[in-house]
C-alpha cells in the first residue's frame, strides 16, 4: 500500500517522469497484462529461432549456422539459440510461444519505415501518426488515468494517441534529497494545487519503480532490458497501474562481426533471455494473467554478408510468453530456406502477418472489441484476421 511517507522515501530523483495524471486507488476493470518488447535493429530470427532441420539451413547460414548439438532444441524443425536457455524454460513449461517466418506489411528495408508500419499497425510507412496500442486501450473501459506506460523518456510511436498514457525512465541529474522534495510538495499545495497533484502523481509512479530494487539503471541497449524489465513488472503488477507497457531496446542491427555463440548477437539474446525471466520473477503470481510480446521491425539476409554479419531482411521472428500464452509450440507455416523459397532470393519469406498476431492477442487477452481493433488499431487489415488460440485459457 502506498502512502505519503512512502512516496517521499522513493522520490530521490531516481527517474525522468511524465506523468500527467498518474493517480493511485481507480477502480480495476481487469487483472489481465501487457508488456510489448520493440527490439529496434532488426533481430536476426534465423540465429534466434534456428530451423535446424530446414536441409538448406547448414549450407545457407554458413559460419552463422548454430551447431545441433548446441541449439536448444524445440521440434523436429527448430531450436532456439544457445543463450536463450531461460526461454526455453518457459518453452518446456508452455509458457513460451516462438513465432516464426513473420512480418507487418512492410516489404522493404529501412529501420525507420519499417518501425514506423510495426507501431502503427498500418500498411504504408508515416501513413498514419497514432499507434495500435493505443488505439487498442482506448477501446478498453478506462478504468485509470493513464492505461498504458511506455519505459522510456518519450512515449513510443506505438503508445501515442488519444489514449493517456505515462513514461517513465532513469534520471541522469543528480538525486534530490526527500526534504527538498517535501518541501516543494508543501509549496505547490499551497499555491497550485494541480501542479502538487502532479508532482505526487509523479513521485508515487517513481517510488513504485525504485521499490523494484533493479539493478544498474545506467546501462544502454539489450543490457539494459533486465532493469527496465524488473521496473515495467513493478507499474504491472500494481493494482491500479497501467493495462499494458511498452519497451524498446535497441542494438539489434548486426551487419558486422554478428558472432555465432559468442559476439553481440549472442549477448543480447542473453540480455533479452535474463530480462523476461527476471519480468517473470518480479511479477510473481500476475504473471499467470500476463502476456510478453517480442517483436522486431524486420528480419536480416538469411545468408551471412562478408563482414560475417547480416543485412536488412525481411521475414523476422517474434515471441509471446507469459502464463497466458498457450505455448510449448512454435507458430510457423515454414516456407523454406531453398533458393526458390526466399523472397527475392535472399531473404527468409514472411508467411505469418504480425497483425494478426497482434489481433489475436489484443481480441482474447485484454478483450478488445473486434469492431475497435479493424477500425481504429489495424485498419485495412481485414485480410489479417484475429489469429486464434493464442490464450491458455
Amino acid at each position: 500500500m502506498l502512502n505519503r511517507r512512502t512516496l517521499l522515501a522513493g522520490a530521490a530523483g531516481a527517474g525522468a517522469l511524465s506523468f500527467p495524471a498518474f493517480a493511485f486507488g481507480q477502480a480495476q476493470a481487469t487483472d489481465k497484462r501487457l508488456l510489448v518488447v520493440v527490439l529496434r535493429g532488426g533481430l536476426d530470427g534465423l540465429s534466434a529461432i534456428a530451423p535446424i532441420g530446414d536441409p538448406a539451413y547448414a549450407g545457407l547460414r554458413g559460419r552463422l549456422a548454430i551447431a545441433r548439438s548446441a541449439a536448444l532444441p524445440l521440434d523436429s524443425t527448430f531450436a532456439l539459440h544457445p543463450n536463450l536457455s531461460k526461454m526455453h524454460a518457459l518453452y518446456r513449461a508452455g509458457e513460451l510461444l516462438p513465432i516464426h517466418a513473420c512480418a507487418t506489411a512492410y516489404r522493404e528495408r529501412s529501420h525507420f519505415d519499417a518501425q514506423n508500419v510495426l507501431e502503427t499497425g498500418g500498411v504504408r510507412p508515416f501513413a498514419r501518426t497514432e499507434g495500435w496500442l493505443n488505439k487498442a486501450l482506448g477501446a478498453l473501459p478506462r478504468s485509470r488515468p493513464e492505461m498504458g506506460m511506455a519505459l522510456s523518456a518519450q512515449a513510443p510511436l506505438i503508445l501515442r494517441g488519444p489514449t493517456p498514457v505515462s513514461t517513465w525512465s532513469p534520471s541522469t541529474l543528480p538525486d534530490v534529497n526527500t526534504d527538498t522534495m517535501a518541501r516543494m510538495l508543501a509549496l505547490y499545495e499551497a499555491r497550485d494545487p494541480a501542479l502538487a497533484n502532479a508532482l505526487e502523481s509523479a513521485m508515487s509512479a517513481n517510488a513504485v519503480a525504485m521499490e523494484s530494487g533493479a539493478g544498474d539503471m545506467n546501462r544502454v541497449g539489450p543490457r539494459a532490458i533486465t532493469p527496465l524489465a524488473q521496473i515495467a513488472a513493478r507499474f504491472l503488477k500494481d493494482e491500479n497501474g497501467p493495462i499494458a507497457a511498452v519497451m524498446d531496446v535497441g542494438g539489434w542491427d548486426t551487419h558486422a562481426n554478428q558472432g555465432l555463440e559468442q559476439g553481440p548477437l549472442a549477448r543480447g539474446l542473453t540480455s533479452l533471455d535474463d530480462g523476461l525471466d527476471a519480468f517473470k520473477t518480479e511479477m510473481g503470481p500476475a504473471w499467470a494473467n500476463t502476456m510478453v510480446i517480442i517483436a522486431t521491425e524486420f528480419g536480416r539476409t538469411a545468408a551471412p554478408n562478408g563482414a560475417n554479419g547480416t543485412d536488412h531482411g525481411t521475414g523476422a521472428a517474434a515471441f509471446l510468453a507469459g502464463g497466458a500464452v498457450r505455448g510449448g509450440r512454435v507458430l510457423a507455416d515454414w516456407p523454406g530456406l531453398s533458393r526458390g523459397a526466399l523472397y527475392e532470393e535472399r531473404d527468409l519469406r514472411p508467411t505469418t502477418d504480425l497483425r494478426a498476431v497482434f489481433k489475436g492477442v489484443l481480441a482474447d487477452h485484454l478483450r478488445v472489441a473486434s469492431t475497435a481493433l479493424e477500425r481504429d488499431a489495424f485498419p485495412d487489415s481485414a485480410a489479417a484476421r484475429a489469429m486464434q488460440g493464442l490464450i491458455s485459457a
